[in-house]
């Protein structure tokens, strides 16, 4: 097996991160000597704490390792937007799709409720809000999108809401957007605080490696993972590393990784705060899959996501996030221009791991190896219940959702480089030219 050669990195300054009340928790351990275990699982994000979870309710016997690169919190599962969708993004397919977007839901619904009940047993302060999502439209070339969500929403029999206007300013506190489609079941958390939360409460079987890198994985059994200050070996081995699969050398031409970029504003003032009385926390998306990604925090700042770039080091540049923060303003003020003096306490960088047909990977690679990955940007959800049931998967259990995910883990072939390069550098053009007053 390979070398590792590229290492997650932190990408800016991470605002869920440092915001999060559990910042300076004490999370886990560097690695240090020799060990054996049952299970390694590579990668602390929401699908690996969710697969370790599992695997020690299954095998209370047995010893679990989980290792990260960063501190839990740090990677791609604390920086995105804190959704964690009930409902599919897309769902204006025809009627052939209504069936799965269901089992979606459904699965969907499932993540949330083990993520709630889990953060009310052990008392995770996340920010966490069942504030509902709404999907806007700033021009009116967008309110076909709008119409086709809402349609879609309707054959599959999902609550909506179709907000316009007037009406919808006040729930947002901004007049930018000429309508939204509401649905209701969607969550909103500080991601990094709800995996954090996670991670510290998990079993004591499972002993958690923070700020470890991998440097080199060989196949076994035993499969042998090394790190700058010792080695795991386990029997089985779990790959949940997002971006990063390929340099484990075990999926190749399945995945692109795209770099968004986010930035969160400082707190508002008590005068500020008069733009949003009776304004209640929000999430909204784009009509548009380009479009800017904005929400309102409980500790009352604002929230911008939008900009993307195919970077295959792995690695957001400085230039690269000057970019993105000017863009991040631009759309800041055209949404709250009352706030055009409103500086930004954190921009960051991101990775999104996206496949050409959506599926994920979710497979047994060799021999006691398995990976997952390609949670397609919603991997709160997606990647809660992926790791929940790999690890069914991996103990012979069958289930209707085990037989949905495995069906619908069919990833498309992907060219490599510098194809995959050129492909998604026009990609990406297209979609930005498209988006116009989106972003």
């Amino acid at each position: 097996m390979p070398q590792i050669r590229k290492l997650p990195a932190i990408d800016g300054q991470l605002g869920w991160f440092e915001t999060s009340p559990s910042r300076h928790a004490a999370i886990g351990q560097r690695l240090r000597g020799h060990h054996h275990f049952h299970y390694a699982v590579v990668g602390a994000g929401f699908t690996g704490v969710a697969l370790a979870r599992r695997l020690a309710e299954l095998h209370p016997q047995a010893r679990i390792a989980l290792v990260d690169a960063l501190e839990v919190g740090q990677g791609a599962s604390g920086r995105n937007a804190g959704f964690i969708i009930d409902v599919p993004h897309n769902v204006d397919g025809g009627e052939a799709d209504v069936e799965s977007n269901r089992k979606l839901h459904t699965l969907n619904l499932f993540a949330i409720e083990r993520l709630r009940s889990l953060k009310d047993r052990h008392g995770i302060d996340c920010a966490w809000q069942d504030a509902g999502k709404y999907m806007a439209a700033h021009e009116a070339r967008h309110m076909d999108a709008l119409e086709r969500f809402a349609q879609g929403l309707k054959r599959a029999g999902f609550d909506y809401e179709l907000v316009e206007g007037a009406a919808l300013s006040r729930r947002l506190g901004t007049a930018y957007y000429q309508a939204a489609v509401y649905t209701p079941g969607n969550v909103l958390v500080n991601p990094a605080s709800l995996v954090r939360g996670l991670a510290a409460s998990l079993p004591e079987s499972v002993t958690l490696f923070t700020g470890s890198p991998v440097t080199a994985c060989h196949d076994g059994p035993p499969h042998v993972l090394e790190f700058a200050g010792g080695t795991v070996r386990a029997d089985k081995l779990v790959l949940t590393v997002g971006s990063f699969s390929e340099t484990f050398g075990k999926v190749r031409n399945r995945l692109a990784t795209v770099f968004t970029y986010a930035s969160l504003s400082e707190p508002l003032t008590p005068d500020e705060m008069g733009l949003f009385d009776d304004v209640a926390p929000w999430g909204t998306t784009s009509a548009h899959p380009a479009g800017t990604t904005v929400r309102y925090t409980p500790d009352q700042r604002l929230f911008v996501r939008n900009t993307f770039h195919y970077r295959p080091a792995l690695l957001a540049s400085d230039a690269d996030l000057r970019q993105a923060m000017h863009q991040h303003r631009l759309s800041f003020e055209a949404r709250f221009p009352a706030l055009a003096t409103k500086p930004f306490a954190h921009t960051w960088g991101g990775m999104i791991s996206v496949t050409r047909n959506h599926h994920s990977i979710f497979r047994q690679e060799a021999e006691g190896v398995y990976s997952v990955v390609g949670c397609n940007g919603v991997g709160v959800a997606k990647g809660t219940y992926l790791g929940h049931y790999m690890a069914e998967f991996m103990a012979g259990m069958q289930s209707p959702a085990l037989d949905f995910i495995l069906a619908n883990s069919q990833p498309n072939w992907i060219p490599p480089d510098p194809f995959k390069r050129i492909g998604a550098a026009m990609r990406m053009r297209k979609e930005l030219a498209g988006a116009g007053g989106e972003i």
